[in-house]
């Protein structure tokens, strides 16, 4: 603790332990409680307390209140639990007899400020913060606060029970595992004390019959294997193993619903990786008995662990396929594809009178496919789909959804009538369909997915937020197929799937609905950049009107779409404009016309979404080094930074940054200074050229006015973005080790100019806007004074001024005591500052 801090910390306690005062607001208690954990994480000793002896004058007041403010007195719990936190200050607030007080039969328990939540919650977390050594876990017992903790499991507040039950699981880890000199049986008496107590009430209450109680052991003993790998919790297993295995079978108490997470927090500990163990006997037969809806989840964990037995994997997989399996069934009769699964682990009449209600058709199915998508997601799995059955359950239930399919089936028929446009499935199958693309072996049925696909794509009655999903969908799997495009049959197929996608798309551009608009046009973006290099996809794209109906768009009333236009636009050009081999490339006119409008966009465009899809698509171009084509690239960066310097968006100014890095890091190559940007320059500046020269492309290009107006950014990531590119050109023309000195600044031409820029930056953002014009002996378009400025400015300071925290004054503890001082009344002077 710094010694101005030692020095109002009295004040503070006084003015908190003082009734009259007016009670600080939970978040300034909240900070001052951090700080006392960040000093105590530090310094274990007795000195804190010792050294301050205001800290316990303030709990002594506290508790000497008739009746204390329920707020102060649970931050004097908390704090009393931090500072107890040590053994050695557990022992100093012991003898000040002021532990028993709070947390002993003395304290709080019975009074009526224990009505209030807050207390009690304060109340479980002191006691979490004090219980790390031996002292205090006997005081806690010696005290009766373990049935404390075990009341306040079924406390009414849900923050209070999950916090009581957290802290259970917190003694008995800590009770154990600081007695760990001997082996654990199933005997109680070779438990240590408090672990004795929290076991046997565990066992009590899982065979008490109660639900409720049998639900907070449950969460208990979740918690516990979820956070403890110790070779001891296997003992703790096998002394309920039979207890849990009975809620599967009996229906005494209802507790089904908690299994799952408790098995595999279990399943996942490295104590039950022996395949042999009767454990995963009591997991297969959860599979068995679970309902569909409680074991997807245990199935889909199961799926995902390294090491689980290959049939208890395989058990898990037929469990979560069960609903799928039961749409392709009941998709025809009789049969006349193979089901996904040769037999099933539940009663299959489950899952088919789960499909067969309308108020669990859909949440079962959604379940199963956002755990299949995850699944297909994974690098590595460790059980093998059946995914040619899989994508055909998929496209079953889409065409259920739209009433494609009229099934033979009373089961199909029922099923079909429940998923008539649904929307939540629909999007759920959709986003699986998207994720199966990426698989091997579906390649037979893509024309009869192309089928399903376009239907949705086609149809009136599909919803803009199933249609976005159908798009990228499509997308996926138009790239699958140009990968299949191998023989002329399958070339034939991949036109006709295109034309019809072209066509389709047309027709969507115009449509009424702004959203629908708006995905048309990122779905024709995410098409140019998988398929833009593919000859049959250049030629469709070409000899449809998408090109045309999407320039249109940049004059789009909403202005989402106008950005997705931009995009589009952007994107289009490489196709149209800068393909060597496009038809239209020749034609200057156009392109001129094109780069004209967005330039315009920049300029005038009242939205942000807008000029930002425009600067986004500038530096793209320059990157991808098609701005040559289109005019100098100096002009071309001059003028854009010229536009975007004055706009009001932040993140336009940032993207002319981005623009101006590129355009430096091309220039650095091209003038053969690095391979890399901002790689730090060695001897490899050519002689030939006087050093300054070689800043005058920048110079040229009016980057350094942009550079340093940007420094002094109101908003912080533009200036440290700008510093970042200084530093690097300064790191490539100006080597460290010649940095100017600065009498020899002041003594040259540029000098005075140099001077008063360097006082400018120091100011921030207050000296933003300042002028670029030359008016203040600073010519930014001089390499020579440029040069001088890259050497004499310090930018690291600049730097590490820019990436401070905006708070890290006010955030400082002497700040914080200062401000509760204020806000109490008790200093003169009014030093609050703004949270």
């Amino acid at each position: 603790m710094t010694r101005e801090c030692a020095a109002l910390l009295p004040g503070v306690c006084a003015a908190l332990a003082d009734p009259r005062q007016p009670g600080l607001d939970d978040t300034c208690l909240e900070k001052l409680l951090d700080w006392f954990r960040s000093l105590t994480w530090f310094d274990p000793t007795v000195e804190l307390v010792q050294d301050n002896p205001c800290l316990t004058e303030l709990i002594s007041s506290v508790l000497a209140l008739p009746e204390p403010s329920p707020s102060i007195l649970s931050f004097t719990l908390q704090l009393a639990g931090i500072l107890a936190a040590s053994e050695n200050r557990f022992q100093h607030l012991q003898q000040e007899k002021l532990l028993e007080r709070l947390f002993g039969r003395a304290g709080p328990r019975g009074r009526a400020v224990w009505e209030d939540a807050s207390v009690r919650s304060a109340w479980v977390r002191g006691v979490h913060s004090m219980v790390h050594h031996q002292p205090a876990l006997h005081f806690l017992c010696s005290e009766g606060g373990m049935d404390v903790i075990f009341a306040l499991q079924g406390d009414p507040s849900l923050f209070v029970a999950s916090a009581a039950s957290q802290l259970l699981v917190h003694i008995l880890t800590f009770s154990v595992e600081s007695e760990a000199s001997k082996a654990l049986s199933t005997k109680d008496c070779e438990w240590p004390e408090c672990a004795q107590m929290i076991k046997k009430h565990v066992e009590d209450s899982l065979q008490s019959g109660s639900a409720s109680r049998v639900e907070q052991s449950l969460k208990l003993l979740t918690s516990l294997f979820g956070s403890c790998c110790a070779a001891w919790t296997e003992v703790l297993w096998s002394d309920i193993a039979k207890q849990i295995e009975s809620f599967l079978v009996e229906e005494t108490v209802q507790a089904q619903h908690m299994l799952a997470n408790l098995l595999l927090n279990v399943a996942r500990s490295p104590v039950f990786c022996d395949t042999e163990g009767s454990f995963w006997a009591l997991v297969t037969s959860a599979l068995e008995h679970l309902t569909p809806v409680q074991a997807c989840p245990l199935a889909v964990g199961l799926l995902k662990l390294c090491k689980c037995p290959q049939d208890v994997r395989i058990q898990a997989l037929t469990v979560l396929l069960q609903p799928m399996d039961c749409i392709l069934r009941a998709a025809s009769q009789p049969l006349e594809y193979a089901g996904l699964l040769d037999e099933s682990v539940s009663d299959p009449v489950t899952v088919e009178s789960l499909l067969s209600s309308k108020t669990s058709c859909a949440g079962l199915l959604c379940q199963t496919l956002a755990h299949l998508e995850k699944l297909l997601s994974l690098k590595h799995l460790r059980v093998d789909l059946p995914y040619m059955s899989l994508l055909r359950s998929l496209m079953t239930i889409l065409q259920f959804c739209n009433g494609l399919l009229s099934p033979a089936s009373p089961l199909g028929s029922t099923i079909s009538r429940n998923l008539i446009n649904c929307f939540r499935v629909q999007k759920s199958a959709l986003d699986v369909l998207a994720a199966l693309s990426e698989k091997k072996g579906c390649d037979t049925l893509i024309g009869s997915l192309f089928d399903v696909l376009l239907a949705y794509l086609e149809s009136p009655n599909t919803s803009p937020t199933v249609l976005k999903k159908a798009f990228q969908a499509t997308s996926k799997w138009l790239v699958c197929l140009q990968e299949l495009s191998c023989s002329n049959s399958q070339c034939q197929q991949t036109e006709k799937i295109l034309e019809d996608v072209f066509a389709v798309l047309q027709k969507r551009l115009c449509s009424p609905c702004w959203e629908v608009r708006d995905s048309s046009l990122e779905f024709l973006t995410a098409m140019i950049k998988c398929l833009r290099d593919q000859d049959g996809f250049r030629q469709c794209l070409l000899s449809s009107e998408v090109p045309r109906l999407t320039e249109n768009l940049l004059e789009d009333p909403e202005s989402y779409v106008r950005a997705s236009a931009v995009t589009a636009v952007g994107h289009l050009a490489f196709v149209t404009y800068f393909a060597p081999e496009s038809p239209v490339a020749g034609n200057q006119y156009n392109k001129e016309n094109m780069v004209a409008k967005l330039q315009e966009i920049l300029s005038t465009d009242s939205e942000g979404f807008p000029r930002r899809a425009v600067i986004s698509i500038f530096t793209k171009w320059l990157r991808e080094g098609c701005a040559g084509q289109l005019e100098d690239a100096e002009q071309f960066v001059s003028r854009v930074i010229q536009t975007v310097e004055h706009d009001l968006d932040w993140e336009v100014r940032l993207g002319g940054l981005e623009l101006v890095e590129v355009f430096c890091s091309q220039t650095i190559c091209q003038l053969g200074l690095s391979e890399c940007p901002y790689a730090p320059v060695s001897s490899a500046v050519p002689s030939s050229i006087p050093q300054n020269q070689l800043l005058r492309p920048f110079c040229r290009a009016k980057l350094f006015g942009f550079l340093f107006r940007s420094l002094c950014d109101c908003d912080k990531p533009v200036g440290q973005r700008a510093c970042d590119i200084l530093i690097g050109l300064r790191g490539n023309f100006y080597p460290m080790s010649t940095l100017e000195n600065p009498r020899e600044i002041e003594d040259s031409p540029a000098g005075r100019g140099i001077a008063w820029l360097q006082r400018t930056l120091r100011q921030g953002s207050l000296a933003q806007n300042f002028p670029t014009d030359g008016a203040n002996g600073v010519d930014f378009q001089d390499p020579e004074s440029m040069m001088v400025a890259l050497g004499a400015i310090d930018l690291l300071e600049l730097h590490d001024e820019l990436n401070k925290s905006s708070d890290h004054v006010e955030e400082s503890p002497q700040s914080l005591l200062q401000d509760i001082l204020a806000t109490m009344g008790t200093i003169e002077e009014n030093e609050v500052d703004c949270y």
